[in-house]
Order: structure tokens, then sequence, then C-alpha cells
């Protein structure tokens, strides 16, 4: 019987250095990003010794701390396989919308803080309504919305920025940011901003909420498998619309911090927003090899943007390189999330 011939080509590697190749390459998957962020957090300290101070590092946390919290807004969303595109359309509807109650309806801080959280909840309810109801695509769904919320913060304020003493109808605005509104964004509890304290505080209610509840589970489980999940008793509709109403109101959130910090309502406030909190949550599938939308990864997504802009811009790097910078880090953790993924190296090599 005649034997049967090996197909030519370079011999295989041996069973010990294939395994431990093997190894090497799942330790780079799971801790490359953290690993590239320490690099970065020491290359910057050593250039530039203000980088690694206290007080830069509040500076640091101040800037991601509104990103952190849209992103983990978009994170929830992401979880049932949607993609809430909306999110900064939202954050400048917001900012609009609390600046108006304030500036030219004289209202309060309370007032305000309320109509921005309705808001959010009116964008999540549209975006509920499109997906959920008439099952339009969420990315087309969302990117509907995202145009809608911005017109119509445009249009409520013709074009113009909201800010006191403004000019309306002849006479001048009547109202002003009150002090208890602007604390959101520029007050300190034990020296640390308030901004950081509510995205640190969210990220932890968010990382329990999907790990550690069963609405969590079921989320994950819309998203690896809707079909699948809606047989095992999951009610689909209403968990999506759950994902929908968090990423709302995280926005909207975000929205009430910026226009505190800002104690003014930009038109287009909102805009860069979207970017930056996607490029988190995306940037957040490469942390730990988790490859799925995760509070952790989200958080260490917007810290890994913070540092590198900071660094960046104490490097007296042009700002703007910035943007490249951002679109570059956020394709390399798509790679890493989508190609070099151990089980789906393992799957194309079949």
């Amino acid at each position: 019987m005649t034997a049967v011939r090996e197909r030519p080509g370079a011999p295989a590697a041996p069973p010990a250095r294939r395994g431990l190749a093997e190894r090497a390459a799942g330790l780079a998957y799971r801790y490359g990003l953290v690993a590239v962020l320490a690099a970065m957090l020491v290359l910057f300290s050593l250039l530039r010794p203000a980088f690694a101070t206290y007080g830069n590092v509040l500076i640091v946390l101040q800037s991601v701390a509104v990103v952190g919290v849209v992103a983990l807004g978009v994170t929830v969303s992401m979880t049932t396989g949607g993609f809430d595109l909306s999110a900064g359309a939202c954050v400048g509807a917001v900012v609009m919308v609390t600046a108006l109650a304030m500036v030219r309806f004289n209202l309060t801080g309370a007032t305000a803080i309320v109509a921005g959280l309705l808001t959010g909840l009116l964008v999540a309810g549209v975006n509920v309504l499109l997906t959920v109801v008439a099952r339009v695509p969420d990315l087309v769904a969302t990117l509907g919305t995202m145009f809608l919320f911005q017109g119509l913060a445009l249009i409520a304020t013709s074009g113009q920025s909201v800010s006191a003493g403004m000019t309306v109808d002849g006479a001048p605005a009547p109202g002003r940011y009150t002090e208890g509104f602007a604390w959101f964004g520029g007050g300190t509890v034990a020296s640390v901003p308030v901004p950081v304290i509510v995205f640190v505080l969210l990220a932890a209610a968010v990382y329990v909420f999907l790990n550690h509840t069963r609405w969590g589970r079921a989320l994950y489980a819309i998203g690896g498998n809707a079909e699948a999940a809606r047989l095992a008793g999951i009610r689909v509709g209403r968990h999506r619309a759950l994902a929908y109403a968090v990423s709302g109101t995280c926005a909207a959130l975000g929205g009430i911090l910026l226009s505190a910090r800002l104690g003014r309502g930009d038109v287009g406030a909102g805009d860069p927003y979207l970017l930056q909190s996607v490029a988190a949550a995306l940037i957040g599938f490469a942390v730990l090899g988790a490859n799925r939308p995760n509070a952790l990864g989200t958080v260490v997504g917007a810290l890994f943007i913070g540092v590198m802009i900071n660094g960046l811009t104490m490097l007296n790097a042009p700002y703007y390189t910035q943007t490249f910078v951002q679109g570059a880090l956020l394709v390399g953790s798509l790679v890493v999330s989508y190609t070099l993924t151990p089980g789906r190296r393992e799957r194309k090599t079949r």
C-alpha cells in the first residue's frame, strides 16, 4: 500500500514552540492595550515630569469624564447588538435645553437638570420607536435621530449660542446659569472634580448592571443571538428599549455636565463626543480580551484617549493631529478585537 505523501511546504513548528507562541499571542491580546497605556504613562512622565503630577492627573480625569459618561451609555446600547449614533446629538441638545431653561426662561438649575434628562429620554424614545417598533436597522435609525435632534437644537436657538446677557426680542435675557448648576461642572469634593466622581459612580453602576443582574445578562444574550434569546423567554423588544433608555440617560447626564462646565449653550457642543465616546467603547473591546462591550473596557478606553491627548498636548504636538491619533488608535483596537482574537484565528485556520 502506497504511503500518502505530505503536501510540500515549510516544516511544522515543534509543538513546544507553537504552544509558546500561542501563549504569547494570548497574553498580548489580553493585556496588550493595558501594557501600551502603562508604557504611555511612563514615556510621557519621563519626557514631561509635570505629566505625572496630581494636578495633571485630575485634569486628565476631568477631560475624559464627559466622554466616559456618554461612552458608558453607548456601551450598554452595544450589548444588544445596537449602536447609538445619536449620543453626540443628544449631548448637544441637552446643552442647549439646559441653557435655554436657565437663561431664556429664568428657571432653576434643578428644573434645567430635569429638562435635560427628559430630553435624553425623548431621544431614546425616538430610537426605540424606530428600532423596536418600526424595525429600522439601528445604524440607520440612530443616524436619523442624530440629524433630527441636531436640527431641533438649531431651530430652538435660531442657530445661536445661549449665554447670560444675550438679547431676546430686543431685551436682555432674564436669567443666567445658577451657582448650584455650575457646581456640577466646576465644583470639587475633597479636591476631586464633581464630573470625575459622577463618572466613577456611573462606571461602577453600569459594571454591576451588566455583569451582576439578570437584565445585564439578558442584554448580552440578545447581542449574542436575539432569536435564541427570544426562544429562551427573554423579551427582546423590552430589553432593547431599556438599552437605549440607559444610553439616552447617560448622554443626557454627559450633556448636563458639559453645560455646567461651559456655562453657556454652544451650538454643536456635543459634536466631538460621538467619535470619542464610540472610540472609547470600541477600544474597550480589546481590554483584557473581553471582545464584547463592557464597562471596565470603556473606562480604560476613555482613559487611553485622555492620556494620549494630554500627553501630546504637553509635548506641543499640533492640535490638528489629535483626530488622526484617535482614529489610528481606534483602528488598531478594532484589528485586535476582530482579527487577532484567538478564537477567530482558530476558526480561520480550519
